[in-house]
């Protein structure tokens, strides 16, 4: 089986060397060169993969942790999810995830949508699921993860995007990926 052909537009990898590297991420500074030959350092940052979920009830309200995070220095609504641990389904990941960080177990998940967070220096696979329903366990909120949890209606989350208190990568690519659905239809 040979390989396929070099595109016009590619970028080559001369090399890549590691800077750091710690049980959640790999840090590298990759040799790159363009197709127009400028060559140049480009910082490039491995993560494990994430899951994360979208625990929607009868109500159309969704299931969101209210936290702050620091790198920003701002408190946002946040859906629940984490890093898989070595060789956990993603499935698993992000049910377990809901149940830790929210005291909710979700009922029925289905793949909602995939994604990279930042393809041009980010390599991470995240998954997000939809959870049609969830159980309350008695279980207390993990208090490292959020102040509190809550029942976003989905008719205002369009509106906490484009007010700034939903900004993660996750949360507004899944919450858009239910609205679509919403709109044509099929949720």
């Amino acid at each position: 089986m040979s390989a396929e052909p070099k595109r016009a537009s590619e970028w080559t990898i001369h090399g890549e060397r590691v800077i750091d590297d710690t049980r959640r991420a790999v840090l590298s500074i990759a040799d790159v060169e363009l197709p127009d030959g400028v060559r140049f350092e480009q910082y490039v940052l491995r993560i494990p993969g994430a899951a994360m979920v979208i625990a929607l009830d009868d109500e159309q309200r969704v299931l969101m942790m209210w936290r702050h995070r620091f790198i920003l220095d701002r408190w946002v609504w946040e859906l629940p999810g984490g890093y898989l641990d070595p060789a956990e389904e993603p499935m698993a990941c992000a049910a377990r995830e809901v149940e830790e960080e929210t005291g909710w177990r979700p009922r029925s998940m289905e793949k909602l949508v995939s994604y990279q967070p930042m393809v041009g220096t980010i390599d991470q696979d995240n998954v997000v699921y939809l959870a049609r329903g969830a159980d309350f366990t008695g279980a207390d909120p993990d208090v490292n993860e959020a102040e509190r949890i809550g029942w976003i209606p989905l008719d205002e989350v369009q509106q906490h995007i484009d007010n700034g208190t939903i900004v993660g990568a996750g949360s507004v690519a899944g919450l858009l990926a239910v609205l679509l659905l919403k709109a044509t239809g099929k949720l």
